[in-house]
């Protein structure tokens, strides 16, 4: 699976949101997400371990507890694959935000001298 098959999920975003405010326990994670989108606690796991994976989760166990926490390595994935084109939307975006630019002065009455 790919990085953006990972995070096209909202349930896989919404966990990444939580572990990226810190570590959770599985239970944690778990009453949230199911309040939130009214999942079964099976389907939640499924989720934790799409996210382990494919290296988005690092979970470690604590006594009888699984602690979850985000693993850089899938978020560095995406962001080389954005980085790839944000040069070339800058580019543009840099370009519109100048023609936006003259437009404004031309469109400005001539201040008396």
């Amino acid at each position: 699976m790919e990085a953006f098959d990972v995070l096209g999920d909202p349930v896989r975003r919404r966990i990444l949101e939580l572990l990226a405010a810190g570590e959770h326990s599985a239970g944690e994670i778990t009453t949230v997400v199911r309040g939130e989108f009214g999942i079964s606690q099976p389907a939640v796991s499924q989720h934790l371990r799409v996210l382990r994976e494919n290296g988005f989760a690092t979970v470690r166990a604590e006594g009888a507890r699984r602690i979850y926490a985000v693993d850089p390595s899938g978020v560095d994935e995406a962001q080389q694959w954005l980085t790839r084109l944000r040069g070339f939307w800058s580019q543009r975006l840099d370009a519109l935000g100048t023609e936006l630019a003259r437009g404004r002065r031309r469109t400005r009455p001539e201040e008396p001298r």
